[in-house]
């Protein structure tokens, strides 16, 4: 029996407009919407991440964080 989609939980979120629009582009190619998008991503995060850039990717988004939020 599959489980059944509640969204029970709700929280603000601040995104760079490359991630939101990231995330539009996945949740309509995918049929979605972007709270269900998101559900999607982290519900599978183990299998979406490639294990071998994602440690790299995110040394090089922290050490620019400063950067982009002036």
């Amino acid at each position: 029996m599959p489980k059944r989609f509640r969204l029970t939980r709700r929280f603000n979120a601040a995104m760079t407009e490359d991630g939101y629009r990231r995330l539009r582009k996945f949740a309509a190619e995918s049929g979605l919407d972007e709270g269900e998008a998101l559900s999607f991503l982290f519900e599978n995060f183990d299998s979406v991440i490639d294990e071998d850039t994602f440690g790299h990717r995110l040394r090089i988004f922290n050490s620019e964080l400063d950067a982009r939020k002036r």
